[in-house]
């Protein structure tokens, strides 16, 4: 069972090949392709988190769609002021499956 553990969207997600994630917006390039950055990969017996070793693997992923996340309400409410704020907020994300770890 070979897995990774991944940088995506400034947080570690660990993978395996076919996993789908959503991650934060990232920009595939021509192909619709994201190289992830690997924090650990894990190779049966094996575990590497060596820096210089690290420097040699390559997790990619397709990107299979872009979209947003669910909508925060933000309020803010002083009573007896009369003052109210109210402020929405979407994610944009993108839902990425890996194809392949070497």
């Amino acid at each position: 069972m070979v897995y990774a553990v991944v940088r995506a969207g400034g947080r570690q997600e660990k993978v395996e090949v076919g996993t789908i994630l959503t991650i934060d917006r990232a920009k595939a390039d021509d192909k619709g392709n994201i190289d992830l950055a690997p924090v650990l990969l894990v190779d049966g017996d094996t575990i590497t988190s060596a820096a210089s070793e690290l420097a040699n693997v390559t997790v990619t992923a397709q990107v299979l769609e872009d979209l947003r996340g669910p909508k925060v309400v933000i309020q803010k409410f002083k009573n007896k002021t009369g003052y109210k704020k109210r402020q929405g907020f979407r994610a944009e994300l993108t839902r990425v499956k890996i194809t392949s770890i070497a």
